[in-house]
Parts: structure tokens; C-alpha cells; sequence
């Protein structure tokens, strides 16, 4: 069991994922495009997002900590400019 955490737009919200298999990155983009498009996210739904909206973001994993329960957080995440040179 893991829990895929997509952030878009400001706005971030919790999606169970029932995987027994590592996921790619890509495979993870997928499965967030067709989420937020279908309205399986309180609060994220957005009907007509580009198939490719998530194709820069970053793809982190954690395993979760004892006492927080079993299984993977997984988050997707816009890119930060921390530490970015203007």
C-alpha cells in the first residue's frame, strides 16, 4: 500500500494507490493525470488538465515511519528554485 500525494496549483491532496510493484516516475505522473482528470482527488479536480501537466515535477518516495503505519508516501511535486542562480 502507498499513498501518492499530488500538489498542483497550490492546492495538495492524498490518493491510496493498492500497488504491489515499484512505479516509475512516469508511471506515477500517469496515474496523477488520470486521477486529478477523473475527480478521484477532494478538492483537485480538474476535468481537462494536458496529459503532459506533470511531465517537470518531482517523483520523491518515503518509506513510511514506525507508529505512522505500513507502506510508501509517495509525493508529487512541483520543482523548487531553492538554491537556484538567477
Amino acid at each position: 500500500m502507498a499513498v501518492l500525494n499530488i500538489t498542483y496549483d497550490g492546492l495538495s491532496a492524498d490518493y491510496p494507490l493498492d500497488v504491489d510493484m515499484n512505479l516509475t516516475d512516469g508511471d506515477v505522473r500517469r496515474i496523477a493525470v488520470e486521477v486529478v482528470r477523473s475527480g478521484g482527488l477532494r478538492g483537485l479536480s480538474i476535468a481537462n488538465l494536458p496529459e503532459r501537466a506533470f511531465d517537470d515535477y518531482v517523483v520523491d518516495r518515503f518509506d513510511a515511519r514506525a507508529g505512522e503505519g505500513a507502506g510508501r508516501r509517495i509525493y508529487l511535486r512541483p520543482k523548487v528554485p531553492f538554491g537556484a542562480h538567477a
